[in-house]
């Protein structure tokens, strides 16, 4: 009798309705495991940021940072990159959609982070013409979405 109804439920998986269930039970479990990891990486960041600002502001000489200002600012729009990539499973989570907008703050935030730590002294000049190729129509993207998002008065 048991095994009646196991060969039931898996020709019932068959029918689109309880294959699109699985599916959307299962993209729920990645998601939720995304949020955890994401989570644990951004716990596992902050807590590095914060030795080595520690580590920096305490040894000698007290005060003066032996890592660059540039270097510490990568580290903090990591954080903030991770955040965002958080912020985009969670509105996931939420809505059951990817929302375009959020990619494209995240995808601008990880370019302008790229540009803060970036050497010039080791950047070629195709790479910096990459680089704000990628600025101008990520930022374009952003202005278009917006503008499609917002609703006439």
């Amino acid at each position: 009798m048991r095994l009646r109804n196991l060969f039931r439920q898996i020709l019932a998986t068959g029918k689109d309705e309880n294959f699109l269930h699985l599916v959307h039970y299962i993209e729920k479990i990645a998601s939720k495991l995304l949020a955890i990891a994401m989570l644990i990486v951004i716990i596992v960041a902050i807590v590095d940021l914060g030795i080595l600002l520690f580590r920096e502001l305490f040894t000698e000489p007290i005060g003066f940072f032996n890592t660059t200002l540039i270097e510490l600012f990568g580290l903090f729009l990591n954080i903030l990159i991770a955040l965002e990539l958080l912020a985009n499973i969670t509105a996931y989570l939420e809505k059951n959609v990817i929302q375009v907008e959020l990619v494209i703050i995240t995808s601008l935030i990880a370019v302008a982070r790229k540009l803060i730590i970036l050497d010039l002294d080791k950047t070629s000049g195709s790479q910096l013409i990459g680089l704000a190729i990628a600025i101008f129509a990520l930022s374009v993207s952003y202005w278009i979405v917006r503008r499609s998002n917002t609703k006439p008065s």
